[in-house]
């Protein structure tokens, strides 16, 4: 227990944070209707943690090496906990989205920290050890996420998806305080706060934006002022980063087009994979009637996949250059996206099935590389921020995409059943205008706005795919700034759900095979 006990520790805090995000998609309808939830706030219950995870990330994981990564970890885990438990007793949307925001704050300082404390805590064989378990819990914990969610949404209610969190929350703080020693990065760090609060406003206003769009138009004036607001936000990121000493980001790796290839397949990658899922599963189930267990078993295909693909193509694609297995991959869920568009009013859940399959094995192909690609691309000095930047990009890329393929949702139902209508099915309330609407119109509706989101998804994936092909490429370290790279590599943490499986598992082989 003593050896393992770190190991055990971090892993509990994984898993809590993995399951919390794929848990969230099946208990939607539910939360909906108990909540008198709109669409736009079920689509903030998502994007509320996915932002603020990826807006905070870099800035906490600097904070983390000046304050204390265990010290952050344990009060990022106590702020979860307290979200949890806010979540869980939330009375409104309002509050559930303010509840969930405070999860995404102590999401980033947990993953922000989890594997520099797995770093730090062993060496040779036991990292690569502990790095596989890490990764084949990350992976559990994202296929189990929407088979948890449905039997708990199922049975003693929504409310327990954020309950079940406290216990896990007590035993991680208990064991991080009794097994795992402090650790702090270099002395005399900077935190770029500025930094932060800028990129903070900018991804928080653009996808308000986009979200502000679905409801009142791209043309409202709304909508143009919060546009505008991301974008000025934008400058001022950009302003801020050329002058600091120790920027989040040091944009002079953008001007390295492998590196920003990488960047660009991050977003799509997340954005194409991930941003459909709570939109199918509004579907499944109130339209097609299914339970929440039901429901989350059709979309178990994507993760199971996933996840077995990542494991055996990890040792029979070894040494590929991981611009084939990112842009390829990336090219398959852009291919799923495109099959998953041919719904009609008559379709049941089996139309899914070969769409999420091929999505699947796509993510298996893209998730173990991302991490290494990023590093392979820039200096060794850089391989931290280049771990974390991919790892917010991610995260960013699924909030713009729940908010998009929203937008793109409800735009086509509204040209057959109109504005209010759209809105009301889109965000779980089909059963309210079963007295006014033909269930074959709600049904078509649907459908019609479920292929316009899946084309615009599988157009998102495609090209992402062919600007990583054309735009990555090997980085030749010389061998021993390859080995100590591989150490930071493992300190980036990886939040999405499905992707995160393996990718530190296999990230020295993955960076390995790329520089050969």
């Amino acid at each position: 227990m003593r050896k393992w006990g770190p190991l055990t520790a971090v892993s509990l805090g994984t898993f809590m944070l993995l399951l919390d995000v794929t848990i969230v998609v099946v208990a939607l309808p539910d939360m909906a209707r108990a909540l008198d939830a709109t669409l736009s706030d079920l689509q903030w219950v998502i994007d509320g943690y996915a932002l603020a995870l990826a807006a905070l990330l870099l800035g906490v994981g600097a904070a983390a090496d000046v304050l204390g990564r265990r010290r952050l970890n344990v009060a990022g885990t106590a702020a979860f906990a307290v979200a949890s438990l806010g979540c869980g007793l939330a009375t409104d949307a309002e509050l559930l989205v303010a509840a969930r925001a405070l999860q995404g704050l102590g999401a980033a300082a947990m993953f922000a920290t989890t594997l520099p404390l797995l770093g730090a805590a062993y060496q040779g064989k036991d990292r690569s050890v502990a790095l596989g378990v890490w990764g084949a819990v990350s992976g559990g914990a994202a296929a189990l996420g929407p088979v948890v969610g449905g039997l708990l949404t199922e049975g003693p209610g929504w409310r327990w998806i954020f309950f079940v969190n406290l216990p896990v929350s007590v035993a991680a703080i208990w064991m991080t305080l009794r097994v795992l020693p402090e650790a702090r990065g270099e002395r005399g760090r900077r935190v770029d706060w500025a930094g932060t609060a800028t990129f903070a406003l900018f991804a928080g206003a653009l996808t308000y934006g986009v979200v502000r769009a679905g409801t009142e138009g791209w043309t409202s004036t709304p909508t143009a002022v919060t546009l505008a607001v991301a974008a000025l936000a934008l400058v001022a990121f950009v302003a801020v980063e050329r002058r600091v000493a120790q920027p989040l980001l040091d944009l002079r790796l953008l001007r390295q087009g492998s590196f920003t290839g990488v960047l660009i397949g991050a977003v799509g990658y997340n954005a194409a994979a991930f941003g459909l899922m709570a939109y199918l599963s509004i579907w499944l189930q109130t339209v097609l009637g299914m339970s929440p267990v039901h429901g989350s078993l059709v979309m178990l295909p994507l993760a199971a996949t996933s996840f077995v693909v990542a494991a055996v193509g990890g040792r029979l694609l070894h040494g590929v250059p991981a611009r084939f297995t990112i842009g390829g991959g990336l090219l398959l869920i852009g291919v799923g996206g495109l099959v998953l568009a041919r719904l009609d009013a008559g379709s049941s859940w089996g139309a899914l099935v070969p769409g999420l399959t091929l999505a699947g094995v796509g993510t298996g192909l893209v998730s173990p590389g991302l991490a290494g690609a990023a590093l392979a691309s820039v200096p060794p000095r850089n391989a931290g921020m280049a771990g974390g930047a991919v790892n917010t990009f991610r995260q960013l890329g699924y909030a713009l995409g729940v908010a998009v393929f929203g937008t793109v949702l409800t735009s086509r139902m509204q040209d057959s059943i109109g504005h209010d209508a759209a809105h009301t099915v889109a965000g779980g309330g089909a059963a309210a205008l079963r007295g006014t609407l033909s269930d074959h119109a709600i049904r078509s509706a649907f459908a019609s706005g479920l292929n316009a989101a899946s084309l615009t998804a599988g157009s998102v994936g495609l090209v992402a795919g062919v600007m990583v092909l054309v735009m990555v490429r090997a980085r030749r370290q010389p061998p021993r700034a390859e080995t100590s790279t591989s150490a930071s590599a493992s300190t980036s943490a990886s939040a999405s759900a499905s992707a995160s499986a393996s990718a530190s598992a296999q990230e020295a082989p993955e960076l390995q095979g790329q520089r050969t």
